[in-house]
C-alpha cells in the first residue's frame, strides 16, 4: 500500500492572500489568463527552466486547447487530492501572474516538491522572491509536509534528482 501524500481528514487550504496576489485552486476557467501569462512569458520560463533544466515548456506552439487539458488535468488531481496547483492571480483577478505546484515527492528525503513560476512582466517587481517567501511560510505554517524541496531555489536540480 502506498502512503497518502497528505492525511484523509486535511483541510486543503483553499486560498492564500496577500497585498500583492491571491493564490487559489486552478481551474479551466482560468484557461484565458493563464494562456496569456504562459505566452507572454515564454522567454522568461525557456530562461528559468522552473521544471528542472531540461523541461521545454512552454514553447511558441503551444495550442490553446492544450492549455485547457493541462488545466482540467490539475484540476482533477487537486479534487482526487493527488497533487495541487494553484493559480496565482492579481487581487481583483483580472490577470494571471503565475502558478504554484504541490506534488508528491520522488525523492526519498523530501514528503514534497514544489515549484513556481511568475509571469515576466512581474519579475521586474520582485513578485518571484515576494511568492516564494510567502508560500515557503503558508506551507511551514498550513499543510502537514515535514521535509519539503524546492528544487532550483534551495536545493539544485541535479542535487535533487
Amino acid at each position: 500500500m502506498t502512503k497518502k501524500f497528505i492525511p484523509t481528514d486535511f483541510k486543503i487550504p483553499e486560498v492564500l492572500e496577500t497585498d500583492r496576489f491571491r493564490l487559489r485552486m486552478i481551474t479551466v476557467n482560468d484557461v484565458k489568463k493563464d494562456y496569456d501569462a504562459v505566452m507572454t512569458s515564454i522567454e522568461h520560463l525557456q530562461k528559468t527552466k522552473p521544471f528542472g533544466p531540461n523541461h521545454k515548456w512552454p514553447t511558441k506552439d503551444l495550442p490553446y486547447e492544450q492549455d485547457l487539458i493541462d488545466l482540467g488535468w490539475h484540476q482533477k488531481e487537486f479534487q482526487k487530492r493527488s497533487s495541487f496547483a494553484f493559480t496565482v492571480m492579481n487581487l481583483d483577478e483580472t490577470e494571471c501572474l503565475g502558478c504554484v505546484y504541490i506534488y508528491p515527492s520522488d525523492n526519498p528525503n523530501y514528503d514534497a516538491i514544489i515549484m513556481m513560476w511568475v509571469r515576466q512582466s512581474e519579475v521586474a517587481n520582485e513578485l518571484d522572491e515576494i511568492l516564494f517567501s510567502s508560500v515557503k511560510k503558508w506551507i511551514q505554517d498550513k499543510w502537514p509536509f515535514k521535509k519539503v524541496a524546492y528544487p532550483g531555489r534551495e536545493v539544485s536540480w541535479d542535487e535533487f534528482e
